[in-house]
């Protein structure tokens, strides 16, 4: 191609395919490495070739070849009649219009087009206006558009109101999830970023916001096989380390200092250095300067930059991009009102013009849609589960196991750091004789105590799952370890319409929380990353769901806008919770409140309830009338039994243990003592459930809160301290304080290891749950989990009411091992702590109604499966 305007589009090619990455040997590019080949003869032969094809037949080449008449008249006639003829934009003098070569100059000129080279000016000026529109540092996107019609073509099929946002066709990803390991090679020479575990002191550490330094002193070079590794740790700046790189632009600062460390440590790894410092095109540098860098600091600025934005993955990118090119063909390039003036002939041509960039940018689509197909293919993909492990409590574990316990050193140094066993006291950890027996002692007597799996070999956690029954049906909660779009994909295959309850505190989209894409649509990329996940979490729930999502000022509306428009079988609820009363920083206003959004089925009978009245007792059918699955005995097993009942005084006596999971056969009618069976059958003889699992209804029984009516109708007699109102909109009680009840409280829990930052208060969760009547069985997800309040929400409301309800929990990155986990397991071991150690012990009571057996995965990364 010999035009500028060809070249020019060739580099917007090349860094449409990141030709500028061709170093890079991991994940996409990797991938993409392979067909970097056909790509570039794509670019430089085809491309061109198609293009002149197009130029040199039909009415495209007679435009061309009466632009070449024109300048051939014009010239006659300047020869004839003067340079005067001719003004600077071709017209002719009115002077001479009416001499025969004037004539003819004016038929020439009717009839004229544009010239090869400007004819394949416009040709390379559209395609590069259009590609250039919807590309953004390696993204599609619905760039805003400024064009001479400003229009932009949204679809739209006459609904009263449509939601429509500029990232609603993509999959948000999180920046976790991205370039954890990062591999160039040039030259022979393969350097390879990689993160580490961080150890830095605690207390030493200022403020939240997370920053890539590389570990100078630790960077190894093989010269012999031409690899350098340079670690990085991942974490908040320690007060030495801000002072030294100041308080603004730190990321910035500690690029400038590495550019100087890093080849300091490289001296003598002569080949590496070179390579490292040589300097690189200017094209697709990043610094936004326009200076050129070297290798060194382009990939440091593409890795500390790309792993601290998230980005999309389009769903469909062929069809967005071929609709856009369709619109952008008939808004930009076609114009009816000068293809009528110029007339018949010249609009045959406009037409081929036309024809010639939808054939060449059909082509680039497809080249550009087999990429992201494929990483829109991973992202997808059911991740793999890495690892699975169980944390169980010691008193529902056989004694048999106990001595593998004793002599588990790593399990009991876990347990002294978090549960700060006293080994003053007992002597646990000495190396005496008797260490085993008091130690044997110990499991004796701490019944809560929480096994983690991992600390043992396989064969243990083998005979360990093979001495529990039903350990599935045991587990009172999931912990998963991964990007949340990613865990939900692997829940649907075994909790699909199984989930009655879903808490969720997702970014509020301010201040610390704010969403860090690099362009400017703040609202539209917090919308994507929230209707990814809804829309796989709808897959989850059974018929009679309840939804609760907390949220502030700033994302309310977007956030009602769509529940509203995408979920409409919600009935949807606004409560106003009063999280701080203190008021916040004011700007306008001191905020004191935030919202929460409650969502339940309009073709539920569900009311949410309040926590007491003052009335008389309530009787309440015990048992369960609902349609869902969960009021059936197929969903619910352990809760389908016979209470017993005296056929006389019609008193509850007890209760037998649920049949066998699939058996028809029970025993019925009268027991050998004369007491009457009555199962929860329905009308129509259909096996439904008890409102209580078989355990959890024996204290009822026991507490003589079961009744039988003369029908021979269970109700559950609600005492009036224990009877619930009707759910107020507006909470303003000071347990729903998030500083008291939520910082101040995982901090006396997690002591000086906790670094998450706002969580909620533990009483506005357990309260949210409490009122919509989840029971025993039934599940509450939380897919943004955080510090895990709504899992330790779970835990108190079993505690307080003896019910079995299990949690769900989805949570990526540090926060999962530094303070979910943690408080997990604490909160199992005993409710009261302070300044991140035990008050008490745990009571008997407490010890029974708490969890027994918690799982938790770790699934592998999107970035996992690249490299996979």
């Amino acid at each position: 191609m010999s035009s500028s305007t060809s070249g020019k589009f060739q580099r917007l090619l090349r860094e449409l395919f990141q030709f500028d990455c061709a170093d890079l040997d991991f994940g996409i590019y990797r991938v993409m490495n392979y067909k970097r080949g056909v790509i570039e003869t794509f670019i430089t032969d085809d491309l061109p070739r198609t293009v002149a094809d197009e130029l040199r037949r039909g009415p495209l080449a007679d435009q061309a070849q009466a632009a070449e008449d024109l300048q051939e008249v014009a010239q006659r006639v300047r020869d004839d009649l003067g340079e005067n003829a001719l003004d600077a934009d071709g017209n002719l003098a009115v002077t001479f219009r009416d001499t025969p070569l004037g004539r003819k100059y004016l038929r020439a000129k009717r009839t004229g087009g544009l010239s090869r080279e400007a004819l394949e000016a416009t040709i390379y000026n559209h395609l590069y206006a259009f590609f250039s529109r919807y590309y953004q540092d390696g993204d599609f996107i619905s760039m805003r558009r400024y064009s001479r019609r400003q229009r932009y073509a949204i679809p739209y099929n006459g609904e009263e109101v449509y939601l429509y946002w500029a990232n609603k066709d993509q999959y948000y990803v999180k920046s976790d999830e991205h370039f954890r390991n990062y591999v160039f090679t040039r030259q022979g020479i393969t350097v390879h970023f990689a993160v580490q575990a961080a150890h830095v002191e605690q207390n030493d550490i200022k403020g939240d916001k997370r920053f890539f330094l590389p570990l100078v002193e630790e960077i190894t070079c093989d010269a012999a096989a031409g690899r350098v590794l340079i670690p990085f740790h991942y974490r908040p700046l320690t007060g030495r380390e801000e002072l030294v790189y100041g308080r603004r632009n730190q990321q910035e600062a500690i690029i400038r200092s590495a550019l100087t460390e890093i080849p300091r440590r490289l001296r003598g790894a002569d080949a590496a250095l070179a390579m490292l410092t040589a300097e690189r095109h200017r094209n697709g540098n990043g610094n936004g300067d326009g200076r050129p860098v070297n290798f060194l600091e382009y990939h440091l600025r593409r890795y500390t930059r790309r792993n601290t934005s998230d980005f999309f993955i389009h769903k469909n990118l062929r069809g967005f991009l071929t609709q856009e090119l369709d619109f952008y063909l008939k808004n930009e390039v076609l114009d009816l009102d000068e293809i009528t003036t110029v007339g018949e002939e010249v609009g045959e041509g406009w037409f081929q013009l036309l024809r010639t960039i939808k054939t060449v940018g059909g082509r680039i689509i497809e080249f550009l849609d087999q990429i992201e197909s494929f990483q829109k293919m991973l992202w997808e993909k059911r991740k793999f589960i890495t690892e699975t492990w169980y944390c169980i409590t010691v008193g529902a574990i056989d004694r048999s196991f106990y001595p593998d316990i004793a002599a588990c050193d790593p399990q009991w140094a876990e347990w002294q750091e978090l549960f700060h066993i006293d080994e003053d006291e007992d002597n646990l950890f000495t190396c005496n004789g008797d260490r085993t027996d008091r130690r044997l002692t110990f499991l004796e007597t701490h019944p809560t105590l929480v096994l983690d799996t991992r600390h043992f070999d396989s064969g243990f956690l083998d005979r360990l799952l093979n001495d529990m029954d039903h350990v599935d049906e045991r587990t009172d909660g999931l912990l998963i370890n991964s990007e949340n779009f990613q865990a939900l994909g692997l829940l649907l295959g075994s909790y699909r319409n199984r989930i009655e309850c879903v808490y969720l505190d997702p970014p509020y989209n301010t201040g610390d929380s704010e969403i860090l894409y690099k362009n400017e649509y703040l609202f539209s990329s917090w919308l994507t990353l929230m209707e990814n996940r809804l829309s796989l979490m709808m897959g989850l729930l059974n018929d009679d769901p309840v939804l609760f999502i907390a949220i502030d000022d700033f994302e309310m509306v977007d956030l009602c806008a769509l529940i509203d428009k995408r979920y409409p079988f919600f009935r949807r609820e606004m409560i106003i919770v009063n999280h701080h009363p203190q008021g916040g920083k004011a700007t306008l206003l001191a905020n004191t409140h935030e919202y929460m959004l409650s969502c339940v089925s309009k073709t539920s009978g569900r009311t949410l309830a309040g926590r007491i009245t003052k009335d008389g007792d309530e009787l309440r059918p015990f048992k369960r009338s609902g349609t869902a699955a969960s009021n059936f005995r197929y969903a619910r097993p352990n809760s389908f039994y016979a209470i017993l009942v005296d056929a006389e005084t019609k008193a509850v006596v007890g209760a037998e243990p649920p049949p066998a999971r699939n058996s028809d056969e029970y025993p019925r009618g009268n027991t050998e003592e004369g007491y009457v069976r009555v199962y929860p059958l329905g009308t129509q003889g259909e096996e439904r459930v008890w409102r209580r699992s078989y355990e959890s209804c024996l204290p009822l029984i026991g507490g003589r809160k079961l009744q039988c009516s003369n029908g021979m109708t269970i109700y559950h007699r609600i005492a009036v301290q224990d009877r619930s109102a009707a759910l107020f909109s507006n909470w303003v009680d000071p347990r729903y304080n998030a500083g008291t009840f939520g910082a101040n409280l995982l901090g006396d829990i997690v002591g000086s290891h906790n670094s998450f930052s706002y969580p909620k208060s533990v009483h506005t969760v357990g309260d949210a749950i409490f009122g919509a009547g989840i029971e025993d069985d039934s599940y509450c997800v939380d897919f943004f989990a955080g510090s895990g309040t709504t899992g330790h929400a779970v835990i108190d409301l079993n505690r307080e009411d003896g019910g079995e309800r299990k949690f769900i929990l989805v949570e990526m990155g540090r926060h999962f091992d530094t303070v979910l986990m943690p408080r997990i397991k604490k909160v199992t071991f005993t409710p009261a702590w302070k300044e991140g150690k035990p008050v008490r012990m745990a009571t008997r009571e407490e010890a029974e109604r708490g969890p027994r057996i918690v799982k938790y995965h770790r699934l592998e990364s999107y970035e996992d499966a690249l490299n996979n």
